[in-house]
């Protein structure tokens, strides 16, 4: 663009600011974009518009003469040229001059969590505990980091957004030795449209299957997922690529769920499609085939701003699980080369707490499952899920209360434990979620468990109560 029409388009926009109702407190800014053929400028983007900057009204004191200051080009420590114009007049016409523009990096954010929990088995079989989610829970345990998460994310561009998330306070199945750095979150949503309606999201990420798979343990109220639904995907990640389509306002629905404190599981679209390896998050592939997850969801608003959500998931795919001795025999596998048939398909339905909550879940399917005597690993049925109840309490300068009863059965086979053994949960937690202040909560649940034994054959059931306390901090 020449200096005559750059000279006019800025005067111009002066007037503009000078002119329109603006209010009295604070500077107005707007970012102007150049046509790069008919070097018209625009004040929102558009075909082969290019970003000038973002411009700011300054107010001038009366009786200042006008005075038209030249362009200059500013060199900055990374390379960018930034332009800088400024404009002055009679009767406070405003100033105009922009400000340099964000690079990628400057528009990365960081966010985090720490979960330090605490448990005692206050009644039944003390003894047999063996409670794999949570290691603070049975013989020789007492505090534990279960989560130190930092995350950092954020849009590189208008079709591009990142997300990174590691936890340092990892266990490796079989160690002694706790808090190693592990992957949870490594991957990109490529965005094809202006709202970002359509979004394929690539790398380690969640699989779209269940809700509270899908809900982060920052937001959930339960202090472990349930085993059902939990069983399909462990770690509830996977390395693929799915495809997201929801609408703009839908989108902003799912964000405002988060961010209004209601529980919600975050943005993976009212639609879903995607494949991933199916072997689990950081586990090495053991056959050359994908699994495939497909997923549909909407959540509703009444009139009265009440939102009830429901919806429908399936995976399919082949699974290779692994084996070990029982009793110094190592059952046989009655599987093709590339594993076991893994398929299941749930529903879930979710009315969010305004200030009464209700959510439930459900799926059936088939997988690989250890037989009765043990010594084989069949194809098998499955079946489980949940319901829970919650309330949420306002107590003013207390902060926010959530009470909650949880109730859980599932009875199928665990895929990822070694010999896929017979798993049978019939558990009742009822807790409270005190967010004394948005960075600082504390939740205590009464667990009633009656599962099985996963980690040690030959796999016996148990019953025990546990009192359970977790005190997280958000940051």
């Amino acid at each position: 663009m020449n200096k005559k029409k750059f000279n006019a388009a800025v005067c111009g926009f002066g007037l503009v600011l000078a002119t329109s109702q603006l209010s009295p407190a604070g500077a107005q800014e707007m970012e102007l974009y150049v046509d790069t053929v008919t070097k018209q400028v625009y004040t929102e983007p558009g075909k082969n518009r290019v970003m000038m900057g973002t411009f700011q009204q300054i107010k001038k004191g009366s009786g200042q003469r006008a005075q038209r200051g030249s362009s200059r080009q500013a060199q900055q420590g990374s390379g960018q040229t930034v332009a800088h114009r400024t404009v002055t007049q009679d009767n406070d016409l405003p100033v105009v001059k922009s400000r340099e523009k964000k690079e990628w990096y400057d528009k990365l954010k960081i966010r985090g969590y720490t979960q330090f929990r605490s448990a005692s088995t206050v009644g039944g079989d003390k003894d047999a505990v063996s409670y794999w989610p949570d290691k603070s829970v049975g013989e020789n345990s007492s505090f534990l980091i279960r989560r130190a998460r930092v995350i950092l994310y954020g849009d590189v561009s208008d079709n591009l957004y990142v997300y990174l998330q590691p936890d340092f306070a990892s266990t490796p199945s079989g160690s002694s030795t706790g808090h190693f750095g592990q992957l949870r979150d490594a991957y990109a949503d490529i965005a094809f449209d202006q709202k970002k309606e359509f979004r394929v999201r690539v790398g380690q990420s969640k699989i779209p299957f269940s809700f509270e798979n899908l809900q982060s343990s920052q937001n959930r109220l339960a202090l472990d997922r349930n085993d059902g639904l939990n069983s399909c995907c462990r770690d509830e990640r996977d390395i693929g690529a799915f495809f997201y389509w929801a609408p703009a306002h839908i989108r902003e629905r799912f964000k405002d769920l988060v961010s209004n404190n209601l529980k919600g599981s975050g943005d993976y679209g009212v639609f879903a499609f995607g494949v991933y390896n199916g072997q689990g998050a950081n586990r090495v592939e053991q056959n050359n085939d994908m699994h495939m997850v497909v997923r549909f969801t909407y959540p509703y608003m009444f009139g009265n701003g009440q939102i009830f959500e429901a919806g429908v998931q399936a995976v399919h795919g082949r699974f290779v699980t692994s084996t070990g001795p029982i009793n110094g025999v190592t059952p046989i596998m009655d599987a093709p080369a590339k594993g076991f048939k893994d398929q299941r398909v749930g529903v879930h339905a979710v009315l969010y707490p305004q200030p009464f909550g209700f959510q439930a879940e459900w799926n059936w399917g088939r997988g690989p499952q250890l037989n009765d005597t043990q010594t084989m690993l069949t194809e098998s049925s499955l079946s489980g899920g949940y319901v829970l109840a919650n309330y949420r309490l306002n107590a003013g300068q207390w902060g926010m209360l959530f009470p909650f009863v949880k109730w859980q059965h599932f009875e199928g086979g665990q895929k990822f434990e070694r010999n896929a053994p017979h798993n049978y949960v019939n558990d009742w937690e009822f807790g409270v979620e005190w967010q004394v202040t948005k960075e600082i909560e504390l939740t205590a649940v009464y667990h009633m468990m009656n599962r099985t034994d996963l980690a040690n054959a030959p796999y016996e059931r148990y019953k025990a109560d546990v009192l359970r306390f977790q005190l997280q901090w958000n940051y």
